[in-house]
């Protein structure tokens, strides 16, 4: 049976904070201590603006699945399970009626405005991109979320073609809405210029 939200569900999609487990890709660049560092303030910091807002009903969406226990109590949990990204995302959409909102946890810029607009968005619209500057995005959401695991099928997960491989899965009758572009962190030039604005 899907969870049901009055308002809609803010997912917030992240992995436990492991050492040498998180933001692997940065770590090898930066070194794994100060990836780890850096995505554990980033949890943070997500927790307290997005995790208590009364606009939307927040779950966090988990990997791994068990095993790890410091966690905001007020913030329910789910697991990710098995697969890729994209079957891990249909899972943690599907489990909800929508209208459901999903981001990751390496968005510096990310705010309860862009949640915000994208819950409004979803009033009209079937789909909600929130674009990352790297061909990929930062935030989806769905209307109706059983559209979820069409939506990610065979897309090109960490490369340039990640949303445009989504937006192809859609029907052309879709009303896709799109947010402003911002900037996730993966790679030493993407930490170099957020610690440049900070």
């Amino acid at each position: 049976m899907k969870a049901k939200a009055k308002c809609g569900t803010l997912i917030l999609f992240v992995k436990a904070p492991r050492l040498g487990a998180v933001k692997t890709r940065l770590g090898k660049t930066i070194g794994a201590f100060a990836a780890w560092r850096f995505y554990n303030g980033m949890l943070a910091t997500l927790w307290q603006r997005l995790g208590y807002d009364r606009r939307w009903r927040t779950v966090a969406a988990v990997s791994p699945d068990q095993g790890f226990t410091r966690w905001p109590r007020r913030i329910p949990r789910q697991p990710q399970g098995r697969g890729d990204l994209g079957q891990r995302m249909a899972r943690a959409m599907g489990a909800h009626a929508g209208p459901v909102v999903l981001v990751g946890g390496d968005i510096p810029d990310l705010s309860p405005k862009h949640v915000a607009q994208a819950m409004k968005a979803l009033r009209r619209a079937d789909v909600v991109f929130g674009p990352a500057a790297d061909g990929g995005f930062w935030l989806v959401g769905l209307r109706r979320s059983q559209g979820a695991r069409q939506l990610f099928k065979n897309a090109r997960w960490s490369s340039p073609h990640a949303l445009a491989d989504c937006l192809s899965n859609l029907p052309g009758t879709a009303r896709v809405v799109m947010l402003e572009t911002l900037s996730d962190i993966d790679t030493q030039a993407d930490f170099e210029a957020y610690q440049d604005r900070n």
